[in-house]
C-alpha cells in the first residue's frame, strides 16, 4: 500500500516540478536549483564552522552543494525525471519508507551560506519531505562564513549569527541588523537571554502558525523575512495571542498591521508633509479642489460618505493640563478648535491616562464612544496609538511626535527651528561679546536642527557669534549658563503665548542674574488642529493617503501655516521687531532657507556647498552640530534617567540604542 501511495506522490511531485520549471522558463529565471560551488567561485570567505545536527527549515533549503543531480530537480526541489527512470525508482522507495513505520531517519548533509542551505548529501530525501510540506528537515550543517563588510545583507547576517548563539533557531532571521535585540525586548527577555528548549518550541510553533497568515497575504513576495513581519505584529499583540487567535482572527490582526509590514521594503518609509492644504483660508470650492481631484470629486466624496460633515474627536493626554505645560498648550489648541469649528466637531478629552494599559483603555473607550479622530499628544502614547490603529483602521489616529515609522497612524509636530533661526539672529544682533548660551532639552528629532538654525541666525547678524550648548537632560543647564556669565541665553521655548511673562525663549540675564524674556518660538497647536480637521472634512486626508500609499505620514508644519511663530515681549526695540518681521516673512514665503548656504560641521567637514537645499527629512534627522557651536550631543548613557524613555522613542540615535524589555519597541 505504501508503495502505491509513494508512486502517486511522485506523480504529484513531478507535476509540481514541471510547472515550476515552465514558470521559471517563461520568466527568464534559472530552471534548476542554484549550486553553491558556482555561487562561491572567486568569492573570498572567512572560513567554515561545523554546526552539528540542526533542524533546518525546509523553505531555506534552496540548492545543491555541487552540480551533481542538479538537472533532476526544478527550483522548488520537485523532480523532473520520468517515472520510469532509476532516479524515480529511488525517490519512490524513499517516499515509501517515509510513509512506513521507520520513516526517513538519516539526516541530510548541507552547507549553509548567508542563511540558505545547499544539499551535499540527501537531495532526494529533501525532495520527498518538501513534497509533503515538511516544516523542517534534520541535517548536519557546515556554515560558510562570509567576510565582514558594510553591505546590509552581510551586516544582517552577522547580526543573525550572534542571535543564533542565543536561539539555536534558523527561522529567527531578520533582513535588518539590530532587529533581534528588538525581538528580545518585545518578548520580555533581557538582551543576552539564551532561549530554553521550551521557549524555542513555543516560539517555533507560533511562527509556523504565523507563517500561514503571512503567506496568505502575499508575504513570500516581499523581500523581508517572516520574522521581520512577526516583529511588527508583536508591537501590537503579545506572543501568546498567536495560539489564542483562530486562523481568521490571526489573519485579521495581521491585516491590521500589514501597511507597516509593507513599509519595511520602502527605502524612505516616512513621507514628511511640510505644509497644510490651507483649506480654511480658501473658498469651499478651492478647498475641495485641493483636497481631491476638483470640486466635483470633493462633492462626490461627501455624497459617498468619505468626507464627513461632522467629526467626533478625542484628545488623549498622558497627563492633565494642570500637571504639564505641554498638555496645557495642546488643551488650549483643543479649545481653539472647538471655538473655530463649532458644530462641525464634537470633542471629548481623556486626561491623565499614563502611557501603559491606561492609555490603550482610554483609546478603546474613545472608539466605543464614537471617536472618528484621536489626537494623542505625547510620544510615549505611540504604543497605544499603534494598537488602536491596527484594531480600528476606520479611526484616524495621530500621535504628536516626529518621524514615527508607523503607516497605520500619522505623527505631527512643527518646524520650531524656523523660530530658532529668528531668535538666533536677534541674539546675534543684541549680543556685544558674541558669546550666546543655549539650553537644549533632549537629543530628539529636530533638536539639533534647532540648535544649528539658531547658530546660523546668530552668525547672520554677528559673524563672530559662538553658541554654547548645555542640555537639560544632563544637568541644570540654565543655571550652569547663568553661573558662567552669559548675558544672552536661549532657554526652552514658551509652551503657549499666555506664558510670556516667564523666562522662556531668548532671555537677557541682567547684573542681578535675573532672566528677562525677549522673544520665544512657540507652538500654536490650535492652528494645527483646525487646519488638519478641515482637511479631513474636505477630503484632504484621503487624498494624502492615496498620494503616499505604503508610507507613514508625518506632518511637520511651520511659520507659513502659523502652527509655530515667534512671540515678542514688551520692551523689545523697534529695530529688533523690524528684523524679526523681515525674517518671519522670508521664512514663511520660502525665500529664506536657513540651511541653504555653505555649511560645515563642528569637525570642519563640508556639509553643504550652498548650491542645494536640505530636504525636510535631512533637517529633521540632523544628528550633528554646525561650525560655531560649542558643545556636543550627549550619548544615551549621559542622559538623566527621566529623559531616556523619550530618547528611545524619538532620539536622533534611537536605532543604535539596545532595546530593553517592557519598553516600547519601534
Amino acid at each position: 500500500m505504501n508503495r502505491q501511495e509513494a508512486v502517486d506522490q511522485y506523480a504529484r511531485a513531478l507535476k509540481a516540478g514541471k510547472k515550476s520549471y515552465k514558470e521559471c522558463l517563461l520568466r527568464g529565471q534559472p530552471t534548476a536549483p542554484p549550486v553553491l560551488d558556482e555561487l562561491l567561485a572567486g568569492v573570498p570567505v572567512a572560513g567554515q564552522m561545523d554546526l552539528g545536527l540542526v533542524e533546518i527549515p525546509s523553505g531555506l533549503i534552496v540548492g545543491t552543494k555541487t552540480e551533481g543531480r542538479r538537472s533532476a530537480f526544478a527550483p522548488n526541489f520537485m523532480p523532473l525525471l520520468d517515472e520510469s527512470s532509476e532516479f524515480a525508482f529511488k525517490w519512490i522507495s524513499l517516499c515509501a519508507a517515509h510513509l512506513g513505520d521507520e520513516g526517513i531517519r538519516d539526516p541530510v548533509r548541507c552547507f549553509e551560506y548567508l542563511g540558505r542551505f545547499y544539499v551535499q548529501e540527501g537531495n532526494k530525501r529533501v525532495s520527498v519531505l518538501k513534497s509533503y510540506s515538511a516544516p523542517s528537515i534534520p541535517g548536519y550543517v557546515v556554515r560558510i562564513l562570509p567576510i565582514w563588510s558594510e553591505d546590509p545583507e552581510i551586516r544582517a547576517y552577522y547580526d543573525f549569527m550572534q542571535a543564533y548563539q542565543l536561539t539555536r533557531m534558523y527561522r529567527v532571521r531578520f533582513s535588518r541588523p539590530g532587529s533581534f535585540a528588538k525581538l528580545q525586548a518585545a518578548l520580555g527577555y533581557p538582551a543576552d537571554h539564551a532561549w530554553t528548549e521550551e521557549e524555542r518550541q513555543r516560539f517555533s510553533s507560533g511562527l509556523v502558525y504565523f507563517h500561514e497568515a503571512f503567506c496568505k497575504l502575499g508575504g513570500e513576495a516581499l523581500p523581508i523575512t517572516e520574522a521581520d513581519a512577526l516583529l511588527v505584529w508583536l508591537k501590537v499583540y503579545p506572543l501568546e495571542k498567536l495560539r489564542g487567535f483562530s486562523s481568521a482572527e490571526l489573519l485579521r490582526s495581521l491585516e491590521g498591521v500589514w501597511p507597516d509590514i509593507k513599509a519595511l521594503v520602502q527605502d524612505d518609509p516616512i513621507a514628511v508633509t511640510t505644509e497644510p492644504e490651507d483649506a480654511g483660508e480658501k473658498t469651499e470650492a478651492e478647498a475641495l479642489a485641493e483636497a481631491g481631484d476638483g470640486p466635483e470629486q470633493g462633492l462626490l466624496d461627501r455624497l459617498l460618505g468619505r468626507a464627513p460633515d461632522k467629526l467626533r474627536i478625542a484628545f488623549v493626554n498622558q497627563y492633565t493640563p494642570d500637571e504639564s505645560d505641554w498638555i496645557r498648550a495642546h488643551d488650549l489648541g483643543r479649545q481653539y478648535l472647538e471655538a473655530m469649528l463649532g458644530a462641525k466637531v464634537e470633542v471629548r478629552c481623556y486626561n491623565g491616562v499614563g502611557f501603559g494599559e491606561g492609555a490603550g483603555e482610554a483609546m478603546e473607550q474613545a472608539v466605543a464612544e464614537g471617536a472618528q479622530v484621536i489626537f494623542a499628544t505625547t510620544p510615549p502614547l505611540i504604543a497605544a496609538c499603534r494598537k488602536t490603529a491596527a484594531l480600528h483602521p476606520e479611526v484616524r489616529v495621530l500621535n504628536c511626535s516626529a518621524a514615527m515609522p508607523c503607516t497605520g497612524l500619522r505623527s505631527y509636530y512643527t518646524r520650531i527651528y524656523e523660530g530658532k533661526f529668528i531668535t538666533g539672529a536677534l541674539a546675534g544682533a543684541l549680543c556685544r561679546d558674541g558669546r550666546i548660551g543655549y539650553v537644549a532639552d533632549t537629543p530628539i528629532f529636530g533638536v539639533p536642527a534647532g540648535i544649528n538654525a539658531f547658530a546660523l541666525g546668530a552668525q547672520l547678524t554677528n559673524p563672530a557669534a559662538r553658541v554654547y550648548v548645555r542640555w537639560y537632560c544632563v544637568e541644570n543647564a540654565l543655571q550652569k549658563l547663568v553661573d558662567d556669565g552669559f548675558e544672552y541665553i536661549s532657554n526652552r521655548d514658551v509652551p503657549s503665548p499666555d506664558r510670556q511673562a516667564e523666562a522662556w525663549g531668548l532671555c537677557r540675564c541682567d547684573g542681578q542674574r535675573v532672566l528677562r524674556s525677549l522673544a520665544s518660538p512657540y507652538w500654536h497647536w490650535g492652528n494645527f488642529y483646525v487646519k488638519l480637521v478641515r482637511s479631513i472634512l474636505t477630503g484632504g486626508w484621503d487624498a494624502l493617503s492615496q498620494r503616499d500609499e505604503g508610507r507613514a505620514v508625518s506632518y511637520w508644519w511651520g511659520l507659513r501655516s502659523r502652527t509655530t511663530d515667534v512671540l515678542l515681549c514688551e520692551g523689545l526695540p523697534a529695530g529688533a521687531r523690524q528684523l524679526v518681521g523681515i525674517l518671519r516673512q522670508g521664512l514663511a514665503s520660502g525665500t529664506l532657507l536657513p540651511f541653504q548656504r555653505p555649511l560645515r560641521g563642528q569637525d570642519g567637514a563640508l556639509r553643504s556647498d550652498g548650491s542645494e537645499w536640505f530636504s525636510p527629512e535631512a533637517i529633521l534627522h540632523m544628528d550633528w552640530l554646525c561650525e560655531g557651536v560649542e558643545g556636543h550631543i550627549p550619548a544615551f548613557d549621559e542622559l538623566l534617567p527621566v529623559s531616556r524613555r523619550l530618547v528611545r522613542l524619538q532620539g536622533v540615535y534611537r536605532d543604535t540604542i539596545p532595546p530593553e524589555k517592557e519598553e516600547t519597541v519601534l
